[in-house]
């Protein structure tokens, strides 16, 4: 077996393995509220608004957020009307399309030393083609981002507000989203207004 066919077999091994198991997401963090120190985490309920009620994909959503909610000390309760708090989620994913004046000499730079050595990976070492996807696929991005909003069931008044968001060359899987609620609720119970990078570990 020459080298090429090695080294072509080695990167599809490697792309077979990057879709599944466990990897890290990064994503910008935003925490909002005051939660009172002497408050435990108590019991939750998920809240669905109007429109929410009506979609099929909610459940699934709730279900991607449960891992993250219980892990910052929650616990399930029977229904909303015992649950200390009650919690609302959101998620969008919008295609960002590249602007007709967008400076190519930045974004098509990738940040890699490789582009500018290997002709953009359109060649490797030893002669192994690396043209592993297509420029439109690397120009269309996805921003993802999802919400989490907790209020107090004997109060009604929000009590803390959670967001995580990044971006990729895909809309991303229910793995995406579940670790995107991971790392809103990293900070969980403090708050930190100000965008901070936060990365967790997603499992497929």
């Amino acid at each position: 077996m020459d080298k090429t066919r090695v080294l072509l077999g080695i990167v599809a091994a490697a792309s077979l393995a990057a879709c599944s198991g466990p990897y890290m997401v990064s994503a910008d963090v935003n925490s909002y509220g005051a939660w009172p120190a002497d408050r435990a985490a108590g019991t939750y309920a998920f809240e669905r608004l109007p429109s929410q009620q009506l979609s099929p994909r909610q459940a699934e959503l709730e279900e991607s957020a449960r891992a993250a909610i219980e892990k910052a000390g929650f616990k399930p309760a029977a229904d909303s009307k015992t649950a200390d708090v009650l919690v609302n989620l959101g998620a969008r994913v919008s295609p960002a399309e590249r602007a007709p004046w967008d400076d190519p000499l930045w974004w098509r730079w990738r940040g890699s030393y490789s582009y500018w050595r290997h002709g953009g990976l359109y060649g490797g070492p030893f002669g192994v083609p690396w043209r592993m996807q297509s420029d439109a696929l690397y120009d269309r991005r996805f921003e993802r981002e999802v919400a989490v909003l907790m209020r107090d069931r004997a109060s009604n008044e929000p009590i803390y507000e959670a967001r995580a968001s990044n971006d990729g060359i895909s809309a991303g899987d229910t793995a995406l989203v579940s670790a995107l609620f991971s790392a809103a609720m990293s900070d969980f119970p403090k708050a930190q207004p100000e965008s901070h990078r936060v990365s967790v570990q997603a499992v497929r």
